[in-house]
């Protein structure tokens, strides 16, 4: 199965006291064990730089550029990283239209366009309702892959 790391699981494993932080990391251990192809898509990135540069007080991780780069260097070694390609964006503006995409929806559009012209399928996210609305597309809660620690 070829399935896409939501952005929200990459910043819950970034963050150790997060309370589903285990979780996060369980299920992507368990891909890797599997040996899923895992991958990754350039919006990731964009993302989780916002939301980990941005400040503790606004909802961010407050960490300097310099330790994002480093943890988003580390993603690049463990994950392949897809293309962004202009048929990335020609699928987005498909998407957009033709199921009335409204505001944020428009984020999780495009990652659906991705997988769409990379040919996934399967998205891991915490957020698996935002993917309900997209035909073809499987999204799973890392919770249901998640092992207990013992």
């Amino acid at each position: 199965m070829k399935i896409l790391l939501d952005t929200n699981v990459l910043l819950r494993s970034a963050q150790p006291a997060h309370p589903i932080h285990r979780v996060a990391v369980s299920a992507v251990n368990q891909l890797i064990r599997k040996t899923d192809d895992i991958y990754l898509v350039p919006q990731n990135f964009y993302e989780f730089w916002v939301v980990a540069t941005r400040p503790r007080d606004a909802n961010g991780l407050g960490a300097t550029p310099a330790e994002v780069q480093a943890y988003l260097d580390g993603l690049r070694r463990l994950f392949p990283v897809l293309e962004e390609t202009p048929t990335v964006f020609h699928e987005w503006n498909r998407i957009v239209r033709s199921d009335a995409v409204i505001g944020k929806t428009a984020h999780d559009a495009r990652l659906v366009a991705a997988m769409t012209v990379h040919g996934l399928s399967h998205i891991l996210t915490f957020n698996e309702g935002h993917f309900a609305r997209f035909a073809g597309i499987v999204a799973i809660n890392p919770s249901s892959l998640a092992v207990s620690p013992s």
